[in-house]
């Protein structure tokens, strides 16, 4: 079994994926080694593009035994490894990456609808087999406990946290969205007291601004919940009191705040659920007041 084809260039998760496939490949079939060829072969690039379907017809097998190949190697499946092999290139050129990702989709509409669909599923998928039940439930109780929610996202994970909000101000909590940075931002972090909870969303990487908010919490003693990528995850888990782990998005085809969404619905129905008659009475008062402005 060879380590693949000269030149490639040396991807930490590439020389890894060789390593495990060949402690693997004698107890490997046929089909698992044919799927292993097509991964070792290629490129990180290409890999970070090629969806399950894609690598079963360039290893002649089907989608099904690329996934069941890529968990036999020890992966949750083949977003976990486009995460790992997408590391280097975080902090690559813009303009390549966008290079990259719009001849990946190609000029046909079905082609990029297949494969926009297709890498949310893999991240949704992804989200769903790396969360931590406990760290989800005590995020729960945090906000259920919390005297006011507030959460804080820049860039376009802003979009993430005002969701959140809203949602959560239906459901008859206090909560707000910090909409400003730089100077301005002061004046919000005076705001935060010590029974209040702070969710800041930072998928791939933090900010000075968002550093700086979990500081203030931290300095009055509320809770901080972040949802972030593994990697900034440990990197501040001294400084928080939960993170959840959400997996950004590998190559810019779907939206950052993707997985970050479905995160926040599913903090907002816990909370809902959590108490059912005060979750009822705030609906029946929000429906009320959208009665009388004539909605």
């Amino acid at each position: 079994m060879t380590d693949g084809a000269a030149g490639v260039p040396r991807n930490p998760a590439i020389v890894e994926l060789r390593a495990r496939i060949r402690d693997h490949w004698d107890e490997f079939t046929p089909a698992a080694r044919s799927v292993c060829r097509s991964l070792s072969e290629s490129t990180p690039e290409r890999l970070l593009y090629l969806s399950a379907q894609e690598l079963g017809v360039a290893s002649k097998t089907s989608n099904a035994t690329v996934i069941r190949t890529l968990q036999a190697l020890g992966y949750a499946g083949l977003a976990e490894l486009k995460d790992l092999v997408a590391t280097p290139f975080m902090t690559g050129q813009r303009e390549e990456r966008l290079r990259s990702r719009i001849e990946s989709t190609g000029g046909d509409p079905k082609h990029v609808w297949d494969r926009v669909v297709t890498e949310a599923i893999e991240r949704i998928e992804f989200l769903n087999a790396h969360l931590s039940m406990d760290s989800f439930q005590e995020a729960v109780r945090l906000m259920l406990d919390a005297r006011e929610i507030t959460t804080y996202g820049f860039g376009a994970n802003y979009v993430a946290a005002e969701h959140l909000t809203l949602k959560l101000r239906r459901l008859g909590r206090r909560s707000r969205c910090i909409q400003t940075a730089g100077f301005r931002l002061a004046d919000d972090l005076l705001a935060i007291e010590r029974d209040d909870v702070v969710i800041v969303v930072a998928p791939g990487r933090l900010v000075t601004d968002a550093e700086v908010v979990i500081d203030r919490a931290r300095a009055v003693g509320a809770g901080i919940i972040l949802l972030s990528e593994q990697h900034v995850a440990e990197r501040l888990a001294d400084d928080v009191t939960v993170a959840i782990h959400v997996p950004n998005t590998v190559t810019g085809i779907t939206a950052e705040v993707l997985t970050i969404i479905v995160t926040t619905d599913a903090l907002a129905q816990a909370v809902a659920a959590a108490d059912t008659a005060y979750t009822l009475e705030s609906a029946h008062t929000l429906e009320t007041l959208r009665q009388q402005l004539g909605f």
